[in-house]
């Protein structure tokens, strides 16, 4: 399988948020509301583009995966990830981080402590658990941000990987 990895154009809004769709089925029976929570909206996706923190992972043709980041601190944040399911487990969404992370040399992301496809994975990847005395004042918004958004942060870790 080639992969290629590049910046998604704005003609791919749609396609990025029908993969974010398609992945967020995989907490339907784990976490129901997160399952059927709307993907991204177009004008933050489109900010992303404008400002390069979006990529998209293509093969066989088609847009497949896509990473979205932005500056926090002295690194870049993972805001979101994702794979269509059918093309999971062929390590697409570890390249994507790895295109990242030759960006910066500090990436870091909240995700679900317990989830295996979630903080688990990122600690196969290198991603260790940030303490949560040690949250930076822009971590802490990306907190009360979550919980704005009805997100429960006690299930959640702050997580980072340095290069």
């Amino acid at each position: 399988m080639s992969l290629l990895i590049r910046p998604a154009l704005p003609s791919e809004i749609e396609t990025v948020r029908a993969i974010e769709r398609a992945s967020s089925q995989r907490f339907v029976g784990v976490m129901d509301a997160l399952a059927a929570d709307e993907p991204s909206p177009p004008d933050v996706l489109a900010a992303r583009i404008a400002a390069g923190g979006l990529l998209v992972a293509q093969t066989e043709g088609a847009v497949v995966a896509f990473v979205m980041f932005r500056p926090v601190d002295d690194g870049l944040y993972i805001e979101q990830i994702d794979v269509l399911p059918v093309f999971a487990g062929r390590r697409i969404g570890a390249a994507l981080l790895d295109a990242v992370a030759e960006r910066a040399t500090i990436l870091t992301l909240s995700t679900f402590r317990d989830i295996p496809w979630n903080a688990p994975w990122y600690r196969r990847l290198g991603f260790v658990d940030i303490d949560e005395t040690k949250l930076t004042p822009d971590l802490r918004e990306i907190r009360r941000q979550h919980i704005a958004r009805g997100l429960d942060e006690s299930l959640r870790v702050f997580m980072e990987r340095r290069a």
